[in-house]
């Protein structure tokens, strides 16, 4: 099987590093044209449109904001006239414990809905009205959630978990509602994976206990993720529309 995305213009949200970077390239390597996108990590974003090809370019928005989302697909499409596959990975999870001043909390509470969540249901919005526009109709959503979707996280991580949750109902909601208009979304649930977010849990609770309920014997890799993106992103897998696929190392079954 071939996976040609020559024809395909994809943007990926926090593209800069991990999941995101990994998954860029891999895109970029079927042929795909990226739009590598970053909140903070201007030089590392470069970087990565660099390494994806001449017709890669990298676009700066803070989803944290309302209005820097709210933008974000209307410059992908100034730029390249039309977006074929969003896919959305930026995500941040703030150690939340339940012992937290309050107004420490409420922040990192509203700050984790509005990047996992709220941000990836306004770029969904405008990227689904684009490919219901167009001619002939259609297009792919492909979106990062976690594990902790549906098993839950640890007490400190409990808004995480939610946002994830939240991000899994969106997505499968876009994929029967808009199915009739050619719209496909799908789910990808990973485990810890060996990015700069796992190791900050890693650090506090060790890496014992981020691999002593895998079936596998070593941390995902971001490539193990991106390869699965590339996959669904070349419409080789549209009748999987709805659908959540686990690349977490066989935790639940373990």
């Amino acid at each position: 099987m071939q996976l040609d995305l020559s024809d395909q213009i994809v943007l990926v949200t926090g593209a800069s590093r991990g999941i995101g970077r990994a998954t860029a390239q891999a895109l970029a390597d079927a042929g795909g044209t990226v739009a590598v996108h970053y909140g903070r990590s201007e030089e590392a974003a470069t970087e990565v449109a660099a390494a994806c090809g001449p017709e890669a370019r990298s676009f700066q928005a803070d989803l944290s904001t309302v209005e820097a989302a709210d933008g974000l697909i209307d410059r992908v499409i100034d730029t390249y006239g039309r977006l074929d596959a969003l896919v959305l990975n930026a995500g941040v999870a703030v150690p939340t414990p339940l012992d937290a001043d309050t107004a420490d909390w409420r922040a990192a509470w509203a700050n984790t809905m509005h990047v996992n969540l709220r941000a990836p249901e306004l770029l969904s919005r405008h990227a689904v009205r684009h490919f219901q526009s167009r001619s002939p109709a259609g297009g792919r959503i492909v979106s990062i959630a976690s594990r902790a979707a549906f098993r839950g996280d640890t007490p400190d991580y409990m808004t995480y978990a939610a946002s994830k949750a939240g991000l899994v109902a969106l997505t499968r909601s876009i994929a029967r509602a808009f199915g009739k208009d050619e719209v496909k979304a799908f789910t990808l649930a990973p485990g810890f994976t060996r990015t700069d977010m796992a190791q900050d849990f890693i650090d506090e609770y060790g890496e014992a206990h981020a691999t002593s309920d895998l079936a596998l014997n070593e941390l995902t890799e971001p490539a193990d993720v991106a390869s699965v993106v590339v996959f669904l992103a070349s419409g080789h897998a549209d009748h999987a529309t709805g659908t959540t696929i686990d690349v977490n190392a066989g935790s639940y079954v373990h």
